[in-house]
């Protein structure tokens, strides 16, 4: 019998083991659900205290002894089991060109040397659920930095998408063209947040979370620097793609970032922020903008002043950010132990990998295009987001119209407008972030298991409120007589049903489909940029041509209707993934969910195989003599 087949024995031999009866518990909501293979199946017939029990082992996952008692490492396990099997150039049954060659000439004359003779000997591992490599190990203090050096990467990041918006009348001017296609600035930077995460998020899986990022926010500065100094328009607009496109790098990778750093507990506040400043960065950008293009600099330095910040995000990045995707951290840490030992064996599984085209082309083109065409959620969902995502890039042109237009504002005194929206944001953070003790406790009460449907009374009620803050933009906006505060304030609605939407639907998304999660956002970001590079480019046209007030009579219109999408959801979405072929499925008290291999495209109903990944093992602590204390 092979070596986890007997550790997993005398695990279960000390789970049953005592005089008592086994207690019963609550698992945490950072705990992971036993699930049974019917691969690996040994009943016993016991009798202990009048009680007749069978032995059950579980998957073939490694793991320490005494599973039950530690959380933490059931947690990581999982975690790691995940992040391994969704990272491309993992499916070991992928073939490609150069495995049908024979084999090269090992050279030298020599033969082919014999196998290692325990290769997972020379495997890297964590030590312990309190290694201090392992990134939810990392003191307080490193988290806060790190967070805050990347918090500040993706604002500028979504700051430099809208900074532009303020410069459009003048490079329209300078270039001779209409004021449309100096829109195209901003439109074709959204576009690059398109089809960025595509390249962005694979990459960030093979290579780590810190090469991306520092890559990005060079390409990105550089190719700001080249729309400061642009000679022609075409140079412009070719240098804002690319800009757009490496600034994806952040807004694709940095989730996945506090995902590393933080647990459950806290995952969820650490998230909180992080969209707080994604989507408040280009609301403040055209405050800045305008102070720019009102002054004696002029538009360039709009393109200047972002690419100086983001030559000190890259600064921060290369100098101050550490690697936190487990995987990478364990090759780092078998790179030390090789030069330091001697070693030649000595690697992390990660190592391993090799890219196969064909998966790397399903995993971020094919399985997102099939979620969106073919899963009602994920169809409806993006379609609702995208409305609103270019809705908020609208407003770019929508309020210069109605404080520049109607109140006679200057660019600078037009920015300061969009702080209501700022304000309704920031106010949305606010009550995401009080809801999160009454979801823990709901999670508690579920045995950890996360119902999708919790997250969405809150979209409804943001639904609703985005839609006033149109109407109330719109019939308070068209008249120089009603004073500029009233659609001003109407932002507080907009801002806080912008957020709320944005941020408990992609928890919808991830929840509803666990491990194909990553596909489903793919498909939401994708679509939402189509619309968020569109709407900009007819805004002018819809404003002018039927008015301020019917052209947001006409936009609040369409949100109201997309109002029921949520509320749909909220009634028939457990019967919705029912039937779907990804999403997962038992999310009642004391269902065990099931989570698929996430190539497989089956329904969720299968179970795992049991064979042993030994590359999520070496993603994940293992318990020593020494560790008797747990995060």
């Amino acid at each position: 019998m092979e070596e986890i087949d007997r550790e997993l024995i005398r695990a279960e031999s000390d789970a049953f083991s005592g005089s008592s009866p086994r207690p019963t518990h609550r698992r945490a909501s950072n705990e992971v659900e036993r699930v049974i293979s019917a691969s690996s199946v040994l009943t016993t017939s016991t009798t202990e205290d009048g009680l007749s029990r069978r032995r059950i082992s579980i998957s073939r996952i490694p793991t320490s002894r005494d599973l039950e008692r530690h959380p933490t490492e059931l947690s990581r396990i999982h975690t790691a089991l995940s992040q391994h099997n969704s990272t491309v150039g993992r499916d070991p049954n992928s073939k490609n060109r150069d495995s049908l060659r024979p084999l090269p000439a090992f050279g030298g004359g020599k033969s082919l040397p014999p196998p290692l003779p325990d290769r997972e000997a020379y495997v890297v591992e964590f030590e312990g659920p309190d290694d201090p490599y392992h990134p939810q190990n990392w003191p307080l203090k490193k988290k806060l930095i790190t967070a805050a050096i990347l918090g500040y990467t993706t604002i500028t990041s979504a700051f430099t998408s809208s900074i532009f918006s303020a410069a459009t009348p003048y490079v329209a001017k300078e270039f001779g063209v209409s004021r449309e296609v100096g829109i195209l600035g901003v439109s074709l930077y959204v576009l690059g947040f398109a089809t960025g995460p595509t390249f962005w998020a694979p990459f960030s899986e093979l290579k780590g979370r810190r090469l991306p990022i520092v890559i990005a926010m060079f390409g990105f500065s550089i190719f700001t620097i080249a729309c400061a100094v642009a000679k022609d328009l075409q140079t412009l607009l070719i240098c804002r793609f690319f800009a757009g496109f490496f600034g994806a790098s952040p807004l694709a990778v940095v989730g996945a970032v506090f995902s590393d750093m933080f647990n459950n507990a806290t995952r969820g506040v650490a998230i909180t922020l992080f969209s707080m400043g994604v989507f408040t960065g280009p609301l403040l950008a055209p405050l800045v903008g305008g102070a720019i293009v009102d002054s004696y600099l002029g538009w360039r330095w709009t393109m200047y002043i972002a690419a100086i910040m983001g030559f000190l995000a890259f600064g921060l990045d290369v100098f101050l950010m550490n690697e936190s995707y487990p995987p990478i951290v364990l090759v780092e840490k078998a790179a030390e132990l090789r030069r330091r030992t001697l070693n030649w064996g000595i690697h992390a599984k990660q190592e391993e990998i090799e890219i196969d085209f064909m998966e790397l082309l399903q995993k971020n083109f094919t399985r997102p295009i099939r979620l969106l065409l073919f899963e009602p959620i994920v169809t409806l969902l993006s379609v609702y987001m995208a409305f609103i995502y270019g809705l908020l890039y609208l407003f770019l042109t929508a309020y210069p119209l109605v404080f520049q237009g109607v109140h006679g504002f200057n660019a600078l005194q037009s920015g300061l407008a969009f702080l209501g929206m700022v304000v309704g944001q920031i106010i949305a953070g606010t009550v995401v972030l009080l809801m999160q003790p009454s979801y823990q406790r709901k999670l508690a009460a579920n045995n950890g298991i996360p119902v999708p449907e919790w997250r969405l009374p809150i979209v409804v009620a943001g639904g609703i409120a985005f839609t006033g803050g149109i109407f109330w933009f719109g019939w308070s906006g068209y008249r120089a007589d009603i004073h500029w505060i009233v659609p001003t304030l109407s932002g507080l609605l907009s801002g806080f049903g912008l957020l709320t939407i944005f941020l408990q639907s992609l928890n919808y998304l991830v929840d509803s489909y666990l491990m194909f999660a990553a596909s489903a956002i793919a498909a939401n970001t994708f679509l939402r940029s189509l619309f968020g590079a569109v709407f900009p480019l007819f805004a002018t046209y819809l404003f002018n041509g039927l008015g301020i007030q019917w052209a947001s009579t006409l936009l609040g219109a369409i949100a109201a209707i997309l109002v029921p999408i949520p509320v749909l959801f909220l009634i028939y979405g457990h019967k919705i993934r029912a039937k779907s072929a990804f999403a997962p499925t038992d999310f009642g008290n004391n269902a065990a969910t099931k989570i698929p291999s996430p190539d497989s495209g089956k329904d969720m109903s299968e179970e795992p195989k049991g064979e042993l990944d030994h590359a999520a093992a070496s993603n994940v602590p293992q318990r020593t003599a020494s560790n008797t204390n747990y995060a």
